[in-house]
């Protein structure tokens, strides 16, 4: 077999670009195996030489049904490269593995691809074809009894890859489309609203802490009374309460009502939100 056949096969199982191959077949004196082992130590220190760079790019794919859903980021540095069919073949089976792994990363990582290869060996492949750091970002899995789970894909890059994903865990024995159609409005609403928690008890402590202090910051300039000033410092930290919970959010689909309200009227006696999740790249 010929050098040139040699660097064809190299590049076909390897899919690093002729200059490497070229390189490695030369390197291991036309030995194939060596070859693939110089690339693949060559690869992970290209990889590392690219973990320093900022990645804010990407795509989050959804996988799973109505009984399990789970969805999955994959940041690259680069929305050229989020459009690359390589990167979106690589995340499409990527978020298929990590379906059955229930968004456990490590486990994910160790877990063989089409190819043999484990999810690392073919994430290091892929950074050193490409040229961009690329990283396995955040992860989400739901996976709750007695629940039905719908998604809400917005700013799709191709099929069932996007920008912004919202999955939604709804707690109900109904199966009708009325809870098929609300399912996937809530899920629109959750992308439109951003809420930061299902009710107004489970907002994180820390973030109405400094939502806290923010407004005392900016009352103090006033010259109001204290008393007034701890009247309207209260109003507006309800008003954020309720701004940013999902039960009491204005449905955006009809402003005058709540959620809570909308919930209501759909009259799915045991009909709950048990879960939700917003998942957008960049923040």
């Amino acid at each position: 077999m010929s050098d040139i056949e040699k660097i064809k096969q190299l590049r076909s199982s390897t899919g690093a670009g002729f200059k490497d191959c070229s390189s490695a077949i030369a390197e291991s004196k036309g030995d194939i195996d060596k070859a693939i082992e110089i690339l693949r130590v060559k690869g992970i220190s290209k990889a590392s030489k690219k973990m320093s760079r900022e990645a804010k790019e990407g795509v989050i794919a959804v996988s799973g049904d109505e009984n399990k859903t789970s969805l999955i980021e994959v940041n690259c540095e680069t929305d050229f490269v989020a459009k690359n069919e390589d990167f979106i073949n690589f995340v499409k089976e990527l978020s298929e593995i990590n379906n059955s792994c229930n968004s456990d990363i490590n486990n994910l990582k160790e877990k063989k691809m089409k190819n043999s290869k484990s999810v690392d060996e073919n994430l290091v492949a892929l950074i050193s074809k490409i040229g961009e750091k690329i990283t396995i970002g955040r992860s989400k899995t739901f996976n709750h009894d007695g629940t039905k789970n719908f998604n809400y894909l917005h700013t799709v890059v191709k099929d069932n890859l996007s920008k912004l994903a919202v999955l939604v865990s709804l707690e109900t024995k109904d199966n009708s489309d009325n809870l098929k159609n609300f399912g996937k409005h809530l899920s629109m609403h959750i992308a439109a609203a951003n809420p930061l928690a299902l009710d107004e008890g489970s907002i994180d402590k820390d973030i109405l802490e400094k939502e806290v202090n923010l407004i005392s910051e900016e009352l103090k300039t006033t010259g109001k009374p204290e008393a007034i000033v701890k009247k309207i410092s209260e109003g507006k930290i309800n008003k954020f309460k309720e701004e940013n919970s999902l039960l009491t959010q204005a449905w955006v689909m009809e402003p005058k009502k709540k959620v809570q309200d909308i919930l209501k009227e759909l009259s799915i006696g045991d009909l709950k939100i048990k879960d939700f999740y917003r998942l957008k790249i960049g923040e």
